[in-house]
C-alpha cells in the first residue's frame, strides 16, 4: 500500500531535480516552478534612466509566497529616484504569469520583458511604453550558469542573484501622475533576485553612467548562512565596453578573490579587492539618502529597505603589475547598504 505514494514521491523529486537544472542555466527566467510549498520568493530589477540623468525609475515587478494563501503576493513596486518616492502595488498571485527560460513576466496590467515593458499601475498612476535594445547579459556556461558561478547550482542558498544585461538603450515614454517621464536615448540595466530571502546584512551597488564609455559595475557583498555559520561572500562584475565585445573583469568568491578593505559609514562605502591574479579593484560609493523598497523575509515581503538612485561610484582598476586599466566615476547609481554592517564588515571571507 506504500509502493503508490513512494513512487509518487520519486516522480515528484525527479521532475523538481529536472525542472531546477533547466532553471539553473536561464537565470533570467521564472524559478518559482520548481519551488514546492516552501516559502519563496522572486523579483526582477529593472532600471530606468534618461539620457539627460533627469529622469530615473526602478520598477521591480515579482512574486511572494509564504506559505499560507493570506500571505502569498505578487508586486510591482516603484522607485522614483530623483523624487525619493516609493510605493508598493500588490496584486492575486493568480495576476502573475512568468516565463521559465526567459525574462517575461506580467503582473495585473503590466508586463516585463526582455523586448521592454507596458506599465500600468493605479496609483500613483504610472503607464506607458519603453522599447530595450539587445541586452548584454553575464555569460552562462554549465561551469559558471551566471553571475553566481558554481555556486548558481548550489541548492540549499538563502538567495539566488542574476544579472539580465549590464545595459541596453531604452525608447520610450512613461507617465507618472502629469509629469512625462522621457526615456528615449536613455540606458538600461536589468538584475534579478530569487530564493527564501534577503541576507541578513549586504551592500549593493550598481553604474552604468559613466562619461565617454557604456562601462557598468554591479557589485554585492553580503552575510552567506554556511549550515551553522556564516561568511562574508562577495561578486563583482566590471564589464568595459571594447571593440572585441568587450571584457568582463570578475571578483568572486568563487574566482579566488579576496577583501582587502571594507569600510561602511554614514557618508561612503569604500571597498578594495584583489584578485587571485593580482589584480586590485577599488570601489568607493558616496552614500545619499533614496527610498524605501520592501525586500523578502522568511514570512513576509514588508521588511523595508533604503536605496537610492542618486549615489556616485568611483571606480579604479589596476593589473597585477600596477597599471591602471580603467578610473571613472559611475553616475545615477544605485546603493543599498541594510542590516548589520559592522557584523559584515568583522566577517571574513569564504
Amino acid at each position: 500500500m506504500r509502493v503508490v505514494p513512494a513512487m509518487a514521491q520519486a516522480s515528484r523529486s525527479v521532475t523538481r531535480a529536472a525542472r531546477t537544472l533547466a532553471a539553473t542555466r536561464h537565470p533570467a527566467g521564472y524559478h518559482g516552478h520548481y519551488q514546492g510549498d516552501f516559502a519563496y520568493f522572486e523579483g526582477w530589477y529593472v532600471k530606468l534612466i534618461s539620457a539627460d540623468l533627469s529622469r530615473r525609475l526602478a520598477l521591480i515587478p515579482g512574486i511572494f509566497r509564504g506559505g499560507t494563501s493570506e500571505a502569498d503576493e505578487a508586486f510591482v513596486q516603484v522607485l522614483d529616484g530623483v523624487t525619493g518616492e516609493s510605493w508598493f502595488e500588490s496584486f492575486p498571485v493568480v495576476d502573475f504569469v512568468a516565463d521559465p527560460r526567459a525574462f517575461d513576466v506580467s503582473v495585473g496590467a503590466s508586463r516585463f520583458s526582455s523586448r521592454g515593458i507596458h506599465v500600468g499601475l493605479r496609483g500613483p498612476a504610472l503607464d506607458g511604453d519603453v522599447t530595450f535594445g539587445p541586452l548584454d547579459p553575464w555569460p552562462v556556461t554549465w561551469r559558471s550558469p551566471g553571475v553566481m558561478g558554481p555556486y548558481g547550482w548550489v541548492p540549499v542558498m538563502e538567495c539566488y542573484h542574476g544579472l539580465v544585461s549590464f545595459g541596453h538603450d531604452l525608447d520610450g515614454i512613461l507617465t507618472l501622475g502629469d509629469r512625462e517621464l522621457d526615456f528615449t536615448g536613455g540606458r538600461g540595466y536589468l538584475e534579478k533576485d530569487w530564493g527564501r530571502s534577503f541576507p541578513s546584512a549586504y551592500v549593493w551597488m550598481q553604474s552604468n553612467h559613466f562619461a565617454g564609455t557604456e562601462a557598468c559595475v554591479s557589485a554585492s557583498i553580503a552575510t552567506i548562512p554556511w549550515g551553522r555559520s556564516s561568511f562574508r561572500g562577495f561578486i563583482v562584475g566590471l564589464r568595459i565596453p571594447g571593440s572585441d565585445g568587450g571584457e568582463l573583469h570578475r571578483f568572486a568568491t568563487y574566482t579566488g578573490a579576496s577583501t582587502e578593505v571594507l569600510d561602511v559609514d554614514d557618508a561612503e562605502v569604500r571597498w578594495t579587492m584583489r584578485a587571485r591574479s593580482g589584480a586590485r579593484l577599488r570601489l568607493r560609493a558616496e552614500r545619499h539618502r533614496g527610498g524605501l523598497l520592501h525586500a523578502p523575509a522568511r514570512v513576509k515581503m514588508h521588511r523595508r529597505v533604503e536605496e537610492t538612485l542618486d549615489a556616485r561610484i568611483h571606480v579604479e582598476l589596476d593589473s597585477p603589475d600596477g597599471r591602471r586599466l580603467f578610473e571613472g566615476t559611475g553616475e545615477a547609481a544605485g546603493l543599498e547598504v541594510h542590516g548589520d554592517h559592522d557584523g559584515l564588515v568583522a566577517l571574513n571571507d569564504r
